[in-house]
């Protein structure tokens, strides 16, 4: 999409505006990126909107149509509901900021809401499929180190309900693991998390067959020459993994986070000590296994009771 030519002072706040974010919520750089691009879509369709590029006044002078209208803009060149949901609460967090620097009322942008949608269930993998890719994706490497790490991470996202972010951030200090890690999760969100028996023996075994020097400050988990690992290259022993035991596209790393809410929740785990094993700022997100422990349930009553 080509954006209007947005003013300077409405370019300088949301610069503003975006670099405030950052610095209190340590907001991921794909994060800003997004709220950046949600932004300059508004802006632009506010500029064009109220044919005036000068200064922030037709920021300040929105009413109720105008939200609508910049909506309908933004359904009407195919844009999702759920997609506009989110620009639209990029908006919302852009004019609480700028109403309390600039002291002006904000409620006609704050009201307008937000477009239905139907929010996705987290996708987990079955019982039997988790452990699967955890028994087959040391297979993925010609190097049989390289296999015992990809195993030793695959089992911390499982095991413990890791981001893979957080995995790969661990340290030679935190090896061998204790009982419990403290984990550093977004937001800046420390959590204390159980590290299960089979996730403290995959790791061990990891570090006795990785050829790299393991230091207190250095990674734990290093890639092939030696230096960290990254996310993609377990992303893309997971899809080789996947493939040969023909699994589906959402056997991804974050969907074994999944696996362990749901299987957590479904062997009877409290749904308040998951919301905390996860690090989860809402109980309303750790609500949605409830939603898939459901959704699984009436598909074994399907499969046990079918229809006439």
């Amino acid at each position: 999409m080509t954006h209007a030519a947005i003013s300077d002072g409405a370019t300088d706040a949301l610069n503003d505006w975006l670099t405030t974010i950052k610095a209190l919520n340590n907001a991921a750089d794909n994060t800003i990126e997004a709220y950046r691009t949600d932004l300059l879509g508004y802006l632009a369709f506010i500029t064009n909107h109220f044919g005036d590029a000068t200064g922030l006044a037709p920021l300040k002078q929105v009413k109720v149509t105008d939200m609508r209208a910049w909506m309908a803009h933004e359904r009407g060149r195919g844009v999702s509901a759920r997609s506009l949901a989110r620009a639209l609460s990029a908006v919302k967090s852009f004019y609480r900021w700028l109403s309390e620097r600039d002291g002006f009322d904000p409620t006609v942008v704050l009201s307008a809401r937000s477009p239905r949608f139907q929010k996705k269930l987290p996708r987990p993998l079955a019982l039997d499929a988790a452990r699967a890719m955890i028994d087959t994706v040391e297979l993925q490497t010609v190097k049989p180190w390289a296999g015992t790490r990809d195993v030793a991470v695959i089992t911390l996202l499982y095991g413990c309900g890791l981001r893979i972010s957080e995995a790969l951030s661990l340290t030679g200090a935190d090896a061998p693991l204790p009982d419990v890690l403290r984990i550093t999760g977004k937001g800046n969100k420390t959590r204390i998390v159980p590290v299960i028996e089979p996730a403290r023996a995959a790791v061990d075994r990891y570090i006795r067959t990785c050829p790299h020097q393991i230091t207190p400050d250095s990674p734990l988990f290093r890639a092939v020459r030696g230096g960290p690992l990254r996310p993609r290259a377990i992303q893309k022993a997971m899809e080789a993994t996947r493939m040969q035991l023909g699994l589906p596209a959402t056997a991804t790393p974050h969907a074994l986070r999944h696996s362990f809410a749901t299987h957590l929740l479904g062997a009877g785990g409290d749904l308040r000590a998951i919301q905390e094993l996860l690090g989860h700022a809402s109980l309303s997100t750790t609500q949605a296994y409830t939603a898939v422990d459901a959704a699984r349930l009436m598909e074994v009553y399907d499969k046990t009771h079918p229809r006439a």
